[in-house]
């Protein structure tokens, strides 16, 4: 083999190898973005069930607290806070439609 055969088959291996990496690089980047995407979609899914809990631990504490009723109104009111938190995670992820004011379904009756 000559040395001109061999510098091009050099350089045609080159070239095979750098467009490899190239589409690798593209790759890594797409599945970087989409992973990315997820995280920032599960932060804030559960900063939003988290969020409803802390409200209605809250709102009952103070409830509980100006009447006088402890711990019922906590208790009443984490449980509404925790349901809350799941319906808001469930329509944040788009497994039910939130409600529309003034259009309802076709009664099949």
């Amino acid at each position: 083999m000559t040395g001109d055969q061999f510098d091009a088959r050099r350089e045609k291996l080159r070239n095979t190898l750098d467009a490899h990496k190239a589409a690798e690089d593209a790759e890594n980047a797409r599945y970087a973005r989409s992973s990315m995407v997820g995280y920032a979609a599960a932060f804030r899914l559960s900063t939003e069930f988290i969020s409803a809990i802390v409200v209605g631990l809250a709102l009952g504490y103070l409830a509980d607290w100006g009447l006088g009723t402890t711990p019922w109104f906590m208790i009443v009111f984490l449980l509404l806070g925790f349901v809350a938190g799941i319906l808001n995670v469930l329509r944040s992820a788009g497994l039910i439609q939130s409600p529309q004011i003034g259009k309802r379904p076709p009664d099949d009756t």
